[in-house]
């Protein structure tokens, strides 16, 4: 069989041009093609094309070229060249587990000549190995066979050179012979890797832990010697006897990105024994048994039966709002709107082309009052009005002094965008007999109203997180959106924010600027404090610092500026379930007089654990800039653990009693470096909840 496709190889060659006739030459064919390889076959004058048909010629010829490339580069064993084209193609564009005439795969090439770097980035990419080697006998068989027709092709082009004339035709058996020379000592110095090759050592750091009340997770890291062979994949078995006998399933990981596995559907309960092994071509190594030995799956709430915090908790105040509207629903205030739908309809499908009617309410200037602003940016452009102004609408005209329930209250409403017109219509109705506070509070709601109106657009963003004020009286609330999709609105007016900036002719001076001369000067910062505040945690379990400060209106809680939706902190792990075993040790750990506890056994959860901790709480120390031998009289919180959603979770640390929340005027001694701010509490619960 072999034979034959070498003849087929043969009879294909004597049909076209004869391939590089050296190294340097193969590595100069590809070179030349990759400028070509650049380019993209759509961005082609499609009147040069004689159709569909043609362009997909094209294509499938760039597809060809990038293949035989890739080859190439292997076979030289260029590891830019290859990473460029995984990078430049998919792996079926590339035809990447395709094998070539010879029956090999690219991987094949980079694992039989020992190319690590080369192999590895084939794997992540997704490389397989030929599925023609189903056993080591084949493997060397099919070596074997490469090499000596390689050796015979080498023998009959040297006597062709030898015997005959010089003349156009020996030129090209030249080339031929040198190219087959080559790949001679490609095929030779693959049989020898082969050849030299052992099965790999057992995979090291297989450490085991519990993911949830039904699986386990295993991670591990490579052998520290694959024997002259690249791994290709690793295989997972678990048990519920430390012999393995039986053995109750077993799973192959050959995506090595991340070497870790989640082993799921077992008993709550149930010890399980897991061990790893790895594979080369030279077949499986040795198993290697986790650290601890077993886990038993299971979840911090079976320590005491606790239910989740939040159970039934979203859907109670969605009934809740259920009923509330259906008691507002034949009240008299929504008579005089019982066709406004319509008419809202109508205003939304305007879009935004308000924005640009000289008869627009926005303002231009501030007259001492309270203001709403709305922000919408995308990338480095922000949306203006008609006249270049950022768009504001007047909120209450005679409100010189924001209180800070009053303005909490307009973030809560802003959980509510959709609902502002229902809002409006149940407050109508005692308005003009409310207290200062309602009145105050209907007048924000009509210039959402009216900023929806104007704009088109009902969702208006998140609230920043403090309003903007000046000496004159002025006070903004700014609401912040990022505009993400490539929808094109009619008639937006996009402006780079540095123009606005530059435009902008100041009415005010330097020392005393106006509200909205200092939301221009600060809006990056607020760009930036909005698009961190939508960021999220990686998974995994946390260690969270606590730290409030109260004024005389206000509680505020310490937060880092890279995500302030977020308390400080560090992570411990990438696994964020807390097993029923480890959360009972933190509870004896809580419990104890001393301020250091025992160690835990070794090889246990709870060991590792312990060490985990060890490592976080120095490193929030650190983080927060107080001395580690405070955190002494430091303590975890050991009520529950926080969970957000399944897939983060946190521990609290907490200082003292006392010094939890610090007091106004109180003094704080350890006060975090540069790169922390405090929100208000309210503010940060409802940052939590986006």
């Amino acid at each position: 069989k072999m034979t034959q496709q070498m003849r087929d190889l043969q009879l294909a060659q004597a049909r076209k041009p004869p391939g590089p006739s050296s190294p340097n030459a193969a590595k100069r064919l590809y070179r030349n093609l990759s400028g070509k390889f650049r380019v993209n076959y759509t961005s082609f004058d499609e009147g040069s094309l004689a159709g569909r048909g043609e362009k997909e010629k094209l294509r499938k010829s760039y597809l060809f070229q990038s293949n035989a490339a890739l080859f190439e580069a292997v076979e030289l064993q260029d590891l830019d060249r290859v990473q460029e084209l995984l990078k430049q193609y998919s792996p079926e564009e590339l035809d990447l587990n395709t094998p070539n005439s010879e029956g090999l795969l690219p991987l094949d090439i980079a694992i039989m000549t020992n190319n690590a770097p080369i192999a590895r980035a084939l794997l992540q990419a997704g490389g397989k190995e030929s599925p023609h080697f189903v056993s080591l006998e084949s493997r060397s068989l099919h070596l074997s066979t490469l090499v000596r027709e390689a050796e015979q092709r080498v023998n009959e082009l040297m006597a062709q050179v030898v015997n005959e004339a010089p003349n156009t035709d020996c030129s090209e058996k030249e080339k031929q012979l040198k190219a087959w020379e080559w790949r001679y000592r490609l095929y030779k110095r693959m049989k020898a890797g082969f050849e030299h090759a052992r099965v790999p050592d057992a995979p090291t750091n297989v450490h085991l832990s519990v993911a949830s009340s039904s699986s386990v997770q295993v991670t591990f890291w490579e052998p520290l010697s694959v024997n002259s062979a690249v791994v290709t994949k690793y295989k997972v078995e678990w048990s519920c006897s430390p012999t393995f006998s039986p053995c109750l399933g077993e799973a192959v990981i050959d995506k090595l990105k991340n070497l870790h596995f989640t082993i799921r559907g077992l008993v709550s309960g149930t010890a399980y024994y897991v061990q790893v092994s790895a594979y080369n071509m030279k077949g499986w190594g040795p198993p290697q048994a986790s650290v601890p030995p077993f886990a038993i799956p299971s979840n911090w709430r079976e320590y005491d039966g606790r239910a989740p915090r939040r159970r039934g908790q979203a859907e109670a105040l969605d009934h809740l709002l259920g009923q509330v509207k259906t008691v507002h629903q034949h009240c008299v205030c929504h008579e005089p709107c019982k066709n406004q739908p319509q008419s809202r309809k109508h205003s939304v499908s305007k879009s935004l082309k308000h924005l640009f009617h000289p008869g627009s309410k926005f303002l231009k200037t501030l007259k001492r009052g309270l203001y709403l602003t709305a922000i919408f940016y995308k990338d480095d452009n922000i949306l203006v009005t008609h006249e270049d102004q950022i768009p504001v609408v007047e909120i209450d005209d005679t409100y010189s002094c924001l209180l800070m329930q009053d303005f909490l209250w307009f973030t809560k409403v802003s959980c509510m965008w959709d609902e502002i017109l229902w809002l409006r219509q149940c407050v109508t109705v005692s308005q003009s007999s409310c207290s200062c506070i309602l009145q105050t509070r209907f007048k924000m709601l009509l210039a959402i109203s009216q900023m929806q109106g104007l704009l088109g657009i009902q969702d208006l963003g998140q609230v920043f997180f403090e309003p903007v004020k000046d000496k004159q009286g002025n006070i903004l609330i700014v609401t912040l959106k990022e505009v993400k999709t490539n929808q094109t609105f009619e008639s937006v007016r996009w402006v780079p924010i540095c123009k606005l900036q530059t435009s902008r002719k100041s009415v005010s001076s330097p020392e005393e600027p106006t509200a909205l001369d200092t939301l221009l000067i600060s809006i990056q910062d607020k760009l930036a404090y909005h698009q961190r505040s939508s960021h999220a945690l990686s998974p995994g379990l946390y260690l969270g610092y606590l730290k409030l400060c109260s004024a005389v209106d206000q509680i505020r809680v310490l937060v880092p500026e890279r995500l302030p939706n977020i308390l400080c902190h560090v992570k411990i792990r990438s696994n964020p379930n807390i097993s029923r075993e480890e959360w009972e040790w933190l509870q004896k750990m809580a419990s104890v007089e001393e301020p250091i506890p025992a160690e835990p056994e070794a090889e246990t959860s709870q060991n590792h654990l312990f060490q985990e901790l060890q490592v976080a709480i120095k490193e929030l120390m650190t983080l927060v800039n107080i001395p580690l031998q405070e955190a002494k009289d430091f303590r975890l919180y050991s009520q529950e653990v926080l969970d957000f959603g399944g897939q983060v979770s946190f521990l609290l640390l907490l200082p003292p009693s006392d010094d939890v929340c610090t007091a106004p005027g109180q003094n704080n001694p350890y006060t975090p470096r540069s790169g922390f701010l405090t929100l208000p509490l309210q503010i940060f619960e409802l940052g939590e909840e986006r």
